[in-house]
């Protein structure tokens, strides 16, 4: 018997050990959804150009199966459809689905970084990683397709190559509108090397700047807003 989340008030770490991922139907809009999703959209690109309504995953739902057995109901969209977040009233389900690498070194601190001012996030620290993207083939989505997904973030954001296989599934944040966060743990690397990779990545990138932390009062000493979940994750991670 499936035991549904309600979307949380804040973000929240959930222990999950395996993911079970149920493609649904496309999302159906009323006309007038449709429009005042456009309409915001149009805004939101006036504000940042650099947003593009590229194909991306939505999450409709999650539910737990057993202990630890989490399955999420995703769809395919565009990055337009979250737009809907700031138009009163919606009942259209809004929540996203990404993926995100804790990357350890072997003195227990985890790399964060700091977002481009171009990005959705702009001086967001948070782990590397980003939001999943449908499957170009049109195939249904597994975990290993989002293994995939993070060692792609992880090389494009630190320089940092890891095999898909390498990162093993670590825990699930749950945030606000129902957003469905993966997280997973790469083999730990020394810090400097993680320093040498990322300097040696061109100057257009998504993260300006890297720092290594172990608990929330390293984060905190921080300049600059952190992702919600990075305090909760960074507490069960030293708890470990």
């Amino acid at each position: 018997m499936c035991d549904p989340l309600p979307p949380p008030t804040r973000s929240e770490v959930l222990d999950v050990r395996e993911l079970v991922l149920v493609e649904a139907p496309p999302l159906r809009l009323s006309a007038e959804e449709r429009t005042a999703r456009d309409r915001a959209w149009e805004q939101a690109v006036r504000r940042n150009p650099t947003f593009f309504d590229g194909p991306v995953v939505a999450c409709t739902g999650t539910s737990w199966d057993g202990p630890g057995r989490l399955v999420v109901r995703w769809t395919r969209t565009t990055y337009r459809h979250y737009a809907l977040r700031s138009v009163p009233g919606t009942t259209v389900p809004t929540g996203s689905l990404s993926v995100s690498v804790l990357q350890p070194t072997p003195d227990r601190r985890l790399l964060v970084g700091r977002m481009s001012p171009a990005t959705a996030t702009p001086g967001r620290w948070q782990p590397p990683g980003g939001s999943v993207e449908p499957r170009p083939d049109g195939r249904p989505l597994g975990t290993a397709d989002l293994q995939r997904e993070a060692a792609r973030e992880l090389v494009e954001e630190t320089g940092v190559r890891a095999a898909p296989e390498e990162l093993k599934l670590w825990a699930v944040t749950h945030r606000p509108y129902g957003s469905i966060g993966v997280l997973f743990l790469a083999p730990a690397l020394p810090r400097a090397l993680l320093c040498e990779r990322f300097a040696a990545l061109p100057p257009e990138r998504e993260l300006v700047e890297i720092a290594f932390v172990g608990s929330p009062a390293e984060v905190a000493r921080l300049a600059g807003p952190r992702a919600e979940y990075l305090d909760a994750a960074l507490h069960r991670y030293a708890s470990r």
